[in-house]
């Protein structure tokens, strides 16, 4: 009988494991199936997950939709998710929903051509045409008349200079420039020179120079070299330079920060710091110091030009010194560009008095003399519609709109070529009363067929290797760096 009942107490014991079984297998189904149906709802965009989506596939779409074609670098969008994706397109418009997809992630959209966008990374100096249109319309209901616009002038004078960083800085120290040997070429001669501009850090460059002159008889003109290759040893730079002294001029062309002889103390790296902005315009500072003392020069005629980068310091300069009498910012004033290598915007310059541009820091120069030169094939192609009115309008102020030009070359790309020189060297003779007329061909063209172009060692004061450099040449942007902040800096 014991044993009996122990085989139906097993016979139960049995049937209950095994409907235990059955039931975690059917739980287990259960599970596994909610678990799936979870998964392919998360791949429905829902608010559960920001209605987010990978950038890849929202792109795809665009082109789908609107027929276009878009560029971009894999490494700007793999695995980038967009929040709200779909509620940012616009069916009506490729370009707003690309602005509305594209801002969050800190991305924007070039148009390259028809029906061809590219995408890239944010870019602080560089906006579209519009933008800067929007900008100068602003800039038109902030003043109206001189008073309003000196006020503001006042404001943007002080407040570049402090955001250059070029405030609190010691005098510049008592050592006397240091010049190499003349090259006589004719009627002019070019010397080296090297100038001590803070401890241990020096300017450097060429002083092109008439050979003959009178007592505060020479205009000065200032050359800030741009990013072409081969720097200011190159071919156009070096003629401008020549032909502004065969008119009579002391034209000064200097190293940017961190190139040429100047990488005998600071590496290349350092010219994408912001230091750059601020070396080069204390470069330009510092020489106009120098030269304004000299017994031959005519301080009534200190002028500025340069291209692209030397464009921007060109308008810079003329901002923020008023010994600057004429200026001539060459392929670089724009309302929507401010220059995308740090030397030119590293300082947040652009943000003083709530926000400026080129085109507001050019008008700066009015009422003195000054000519924009611009072309067909970069951001200055809007110049005579867009930005040359608006300096106009500042010039009007001061019933000086005789003193502005612009000389638009519609075929012409970046660069100071030769009919964008042409046109300097005759605002110039124009504006200073300069005598030219055996300069000039037959044509009435400048003629630079006498201007020597020379061997880029005979333009380094250093040396041909740098076995000239002083021994209190500081070195390396770290000690540059401590340099500055010993000054509060």
């Amino acid at each position: 009988m014991k044993k009996y009942i122990n085989h139906i107490a097993l016979f139960f014991l049995l049937g209950a494991l095994t409907v235990n079984a059955q039931q975690k297998t059917e739980w287990e189904l259960w599970h596994s199936d909610t678990l799936a149906k979870r998964d392919l709802q998360l791949q429905r965009p829902t608010s559960d997950t920001k209605f987010a989506k990978p950038l890849v596939e929202v792109l795809k779409y665009i082109e789908e939709q609107f027929s276009v074609k878009l560029r971009y670098s894999k490494n700007d969008v793999n695995g980038v998710m967009l929040k709200y994706a779909e509620y940012r397109y616009r069916p009506w418009s490729v370009e707003e929903t690309l602005d509305n997809v594209l801002k969050p992630l800190d991305l924007k959209f070039v148009k390259q051509k028809e029906a061809v966008y590219e995408i890239k990374p944010f870019e602080y100096a560089r906006r579209l045409p519009e933008d800067g249109e929007d900008i100068l319309n602003y800039l038109q209901t902030v003043y109206a008349d001189k008073a309003s616009w000196e006020a503001r002038r006042a404001v943007l004078q002080k407040e570049l200079r402090e955001n250059a960083g070029l405030n609190g800085l010691p005098a510049q120290p008592a050592s006397k420039p240091i010049f190499s040997k003349k090259r006589i070429y004719g009627d002019y001669y070019v010397q080296n020179f090297a100038l001590e501009i803070l401890p241990g850090v020096y300017c450097t460059g060429s002083m092109y120079h008439p050979l003959k002159y009178k007592k505060a008889s020479c205009p000065i003109v200032l050359n800030p070299n741009g990013h072409f290759g081969k720097g200011r040893y190159r071919y156009d730079h070096q003629v401008r330079c020549a032909m502004q002294a065969k008119m009579g001029c002391i034209a000064v062309s200097y190293d940017l920060f961190s190139w040429d002889e100047q990488l005998l103390q600071f590496e290349p790296r350092a010219h994408r710091t912001a230091m750059a902005h601020t070396i080069q315009s204390l470069n330009a500072i510092r020489l106009l110091d120098y030269l304004c003392s000299l017994r031959e020069a005519d301080t009534t005629r200190v002028g500025i030009t340069g291209g692209s980068g030397g464009g921007s310091q060109t308008m810079f300069i003329t901002a923020i010194d008023d010994r600057i009498t004429l200026s001539i910012p060459v392929v670089m004033t724009s309302s929507y560009f401010v220059g995308g290598c740090p030397c030119e915007s590293g300082n947040p310059i652009h943000l003083s008095a709530n926000g400026t541009n080129n085109a507001e820091i050019a008008a700066m120069c009015a009422p003195r003399p000054m000519l924009i030169v611009s072309d067909g094939k970069d951001w200055t192609k809007d110049v005579p519609w867009l930005e040359f009115p608006f300096i106009q309008r500042t010039y009007a102020f001061y019933g000086a709109n005789d003193q502005v030009e612009n000389a638009h070359f519609p075929k012409e790309g970046h660069d100071y070529g030769p009919s964008k020189r042409q046109a300097a060297y005759a605002f110039m003779a124009k504006h200073w009363q300069l005598k030219c007329a055996h300069l000039k061909t037959a044509e009435g063209l400048f003629d630079e067929s006498s201007c020597v172009e020379e061997d880029a060692k005979l333009l380094k004061v250093w040396g041909e290797n740098g076995e000239d450099l002083p021994e209190n040449a500081l070195k390396g942007i770290e000690n540059l760096y401590r340099l500055f902040h010993t000054y509060g800096q």
